[in-house]
């Protein structure tokens, strides 16, 4: 035991300095907004591993496959190498095979998702029309029902609500454990490989990670305490700016993250509205580091509150009671006076209202697109190969999801800045808050989905039932 205290007082001793510097370096960096290209390179040699890992695994479930004889597999031909097979059968990825194909769903507006059975367009074209029938008879066929029975049965199975709950699935393996494969212990290469990744992670990248995040939440919260100190004027807002975005960019880099903007001339201005799909609590972080932005949310407790409290002292942001979320003619009166403020930075706002997995874009609430004024859309799309960034609040606190995001390799994403867009005069709110998050789902590359993203947490509306039931009586009338 005194051998092996004396021995970590020695590399204690000797790693501190460099330890130490390298942390200054990478807060200093982050405050001057610069970077010497480390995280870049860092990334593209994680890429050249997983490729190689990749290829092991091939290797290793080929020779498998060679030594196996179950006659259910199927063989390996001149024109499907076994690698081809081995990538159809997911046996190369944590791809989940999906049993289902969907042309249609039961969704929340009927009349945009039901496509009529040939049966029942049959029935409208007269070809099974009786003339001896009454005219006001109605008869029921089993065809009738059998494409909700399909779409009813294929919900059960998979639904798309849930899945984009659940972390997002990998084309191939990134040398974490989240997969019930074990391809670590397939042979001794990848064994190394993964445990030589396992010490970086966790004896070096996460104490690093830790100490610039923790040195960041503390600078954040002393110097915007003595800048809220200042009078109210130019001198205040401009120091509040400087702070807000030195603050962003340590806070980021402590989860290395690395950011790719695009389309940079399409930023939000002052005095306007920046919506954005919403994956993970720093999806605020991220964009906060190129530009200033008034955040609005509600109000609350624990490490959170202590960030809110802290923001809100250098910079205008709105903030509400668990009491005035639910009043949307309080939130819209705030965003009014905000807006109507000239100096006053964007708005950003997450209309989904809740995390979504990085794959799909869910409803967005009207509420924002009802006040008025520009709105700026950002799509954000994070690369899930070097870490899962999607917060599932119902299943992990936000220390917990600190610590894997943390603990992974890293934090890449793109973000793409859309033109202005506004408010046509013949067009509701609704439907041009789908029309924004249209523009953001094709340039994200994510799928454009209906379905509240609150679903999360409650059951479906009844007026959702009953629009169902009212428009498979229709069919049934032939209306």
């Amino acid at each position: 035991m005194a051998v092996m205290m004396s021995f970590v007082s020695v590399a204690v001793s000797i790693l501190y300095t460099p330890f130490l510097l390298l942390i200054l370096c990478i807060i200093f960096l982050a405050s001057i907004g610069k970077s010497l290209g480390v995280r870049r390179l860092y990334v593209n040699i994680l890429l050249k591993l997983f490729e190689y890992g990749r290829q092991h695994i091939e290797v290793a479930k080929k020779l498998q496959r060679n030594d196996s004889s179950d006659e259910d597999e199927e063989p390996p031909t001149p024109d499907k190498p076994p690698s081809a097979i081995i990538k159809e059968n997911g046996i190369n990825g944590c791809t989940k095979m999906s049993v289902i194909e969907r042309q249609e769903i039961l969704g929340p507006s009927p009349e945009l998702n039901y496509k009529r059975s040939q049966s029942q367009e049959r029935l409208q074209n007269g070809h099974t029309n009786d003339l001896n029938k009454p005219e006001n008879s109605l008869e029921v066929h089993l065809s009738h029902c059998l494409d909700l029975v399909k779409a009813g049965m294929e919900s059960i199975i998979e639904d798309q609500v849930t899945s984009v709950f659940e972390a997002e699935e990998l084309r191939s393996w990134n040398l974490l454990t989240r997969t019930n494969r074990q391809y670590e212990f397939l042979t001794w290469r990848l064994t190394i490989i993964w445990v030589m990744g396992f010490v970086v992670r966790y004896f070096f990248l996460l104490p690093l990670r830790i100490l610039v995040f923790f040195i960041g939440v503390l600078i954040t919260m002393t110097v915007t305490s003595l800048v809220g100190m200042l009078p109210s004027g130019k001198l205040r807002r401009l120091l509040g700016e400087i702070i807000y975005k030195t603050a962003n960019r340590i806070l980021v880099r402590g989860v290395s993250c690395l950011v790719y903007f695009h389309d940079t001339q399409h930023m939000p201005k002052p005095n306007s509205f920046c919506v954005a799909n919403h994956t993970s609590p720093i999806d605020a972080n991220v964009l906060s580091t190129n530009t200033c932005f008034s955040l609005i949310g509600q109000s609350h407790g624990g490490f959170l509150g202590l960030l809110q409290r802290a923001l809100a002292r250098a910079s205008p942001h709105i903030w509400f009671e668990r009491s005035e979320v639910k009043d949307r003619h309080a939130v819209a009166t705030r965003l009014k006076e905000h807006i109507s403020v000239p100096d006053n930075p964007p708005i950003l706002i997450f209309p989904e209202g809740t995390c979504i997995n990085n794959t799909s874009v869910m409803q967005f609430k009207k509420g924002s697109f009802e006040v008025g004024g520009t709105i700026y859309p950002v799509a954000i799309k994070y690369d899930p190969r070097f870490g899962d960034a999607f917060w599932n609040s119902s299943r992990y606190g936000m220390l917990h999801y600190l610590l894997n995001m943390m603990s992974s390799w890293a934090i890449v994403c793109d973000v793409w800045y859309l033109p202005a867009m506004t408010r046509r005069d013949d067009e509701s709110a609704v439907d041009f808050a789908n029309r924004v998050k249209a523009a953001i789902a094709r340039r994200g590359g994510l799928v454009d989905l209906q379905w509240d993203g609150q679903l999360k947490r409650m059951k479906a509306k009844k007026e959702w039932r009953e629009l169902q039931q009212e428009e498979f009586s229709k069919r049934l009338k032939g209306e």
